[in-house]
């Protein structure tokens, strides 16, 4: 059992608390019960898992999920992963939440690039440009994924796809998304070019979603911009369409994450995917 604050480990797994520790070592840390089960079920590269022998013995499991986190330790140590038990104390160190779940295991990333993204002629390329919360970040990466849009881009401005409050509130979809990251717009630009995939925007004044054959654009990018200042300029200028979600009673703009569930699932309605 690890007892000391001193402990390598325990200075290791701190050290994922912080962006430059998690490209450093290409790592990031998941908590809790559901999480970590979530990244076993997913298939995430799962490296190792501390855990709390008073929280491993106590408390009802979450019913969507079947173990406990006594039950969870003796399923990942089945699969050949080390589990160690540390103090409450280390614990708390090496939580990135203020009140730590009594588990929390280090994932490998994986990592993906332009040949991973495949484009067929049904194809929507979700691409997040300058989102800076990790909650809307987290929210549309799980949004995404329930309409089946498993291919995202985030530009170099975006918020880090690792920051815990990210992953929180992406709920696991991480573990089933193909996800680039910090790429330009250019390079995005590049790509869509070659793939002959349509780009377009979700923007303030364009054509209403609704009234549009979004299909003839197929397949295409999403571009979804920053909460404040929408899309970046070169996509603007370069995107082939502009859309925009109707609004009435003097509501001048929608949650990211919101707007991008909408435009997801209309343009899946609209190709007679869902």
């Amino acid at each position: 059992m690890i007892v000391s604050l001193q402990n390598e480990q325990v200075k290791h797994v701190v050290s994922l608390h912080d962006k430059k520790g998690r490209k450093e070592y290409r790592e990031f840390l998941v908590e809790g019960k559901r999480f970590v089960q979530e990244a076993i079920l997913r298939q995430a590269q799962l490296k190792k898992v501390y855990y709390t022998a008073q929280d491993a013995a106590t408390g009802p499991s979450d019913p969507q999920y079947s173990l406990n986190i006594s039950g969870l330790v003796t399923e990942v140590r089945a699969l050949g992963i080390e589990a160690e038990e540390v103090s409450e104390a280390i614990m708390r160190k090496m939580s990135a939440t203020e009140e730590p779940q009594g588990i929390l295991g280090i994932i490998r990333r994986t990592e993906f690039d332009w040949q991973d993204i495949k484009v067929r002629k049904d194809t929507i390329l979700l691409v997040v440009d300058g989102i800076q919360d990790p909650g809307n970040l987290g929210t549309i990466l799980r949004t995404a994924l329930a309409a089946d849009v498993k291919q995202i881009i985030l530009t170099k401005k975006t918020v880090d796809l690792y920051n815990p409050k990210v992953l929180r509130s992406s709920m696991g979809s991480v573990f089933s998304e193909v996800i680039l990251t910090d790429k330009t717009p250019e390079e995005i630009a590049i790509f869509c070019r070659q793939r002959e995939c349509s780009m377009v925007v979700s923007t303030m004044g364009g054509t209403s979603i609704f009234k549009t054959n979004i299909c003839e654009d197929y397949p295409l990018a999403l571009i979804i911009g920053n909460e404040a200042a929408g899309p970046s300029a070169f996509f603007m200028e370069k995107a082939a369409k502009h859309y925009s979600i109707p609004m009435f009673n003097n509501v001048e703009s929608l949650n990211a994450s919101m707007a991008a569930g909408i435009f997801l699932y209309e343009m899946r309605r609209q190709g007679q995917f869902l």
